[in-house]
């Protein structure tokens, strides 16, 4: 059991559960679709255990592509995931796995320029 809240389990798995949540992540960035999967290998890609004094499963912090280059001095786009609240929220692995998909789309989509409603209409709000 994690200190904050629900296991993570990935079945057979020695890892910590950091380490488990990262295997989840990746395996969500594995079947991403192309042409959108590219889009990964322009976004730095973190998994952190949570977000200092906020409630996210996930954050894109950059320039979506619809806004053209990035501006010189700004950092690179990136994602990143929150193992929690996420794994305290959704106790069920199943669960759990869908949701840490969901959340790797809905950031994604930032980055293609997609809002929030626009997320929302596609399942991924």
């Amino acid at each position: 059991m994690t200190r904050y809240g629900a296991p993570v389990d990935v079945p057979g798995s020695p890892l910590s559960p950091l380490d488990a949540f990262q295997v989840l992540v990746a395996r969500a960035v594995e079947d991403i679709p192309e042409p959108f999967a590219s889009a990964l290998d322009e976004v730095a890609l973190i998994v952190e255990p949570h977000a200092r004094g906020r409630s996210l499963y996930g954050l894109y912090e950059g320039h979506p592509r619809t806004t053209g280059t990035i501006p010189s001095g700004a950092i690179p786009p990136r994602i990143t995931i929150y193992m929690h609240p996420m794994v305290d929220h959704f106790r069920d692995p199943a669960v759990l796995r869908h949701q840490v998909r969901v959340t790797v789309l809905h950031e994604l989509g930032h980055h293609l320029g997609l809002g929030e409603e626009r997320l929302g209409e596609l399942g991924y709000g």
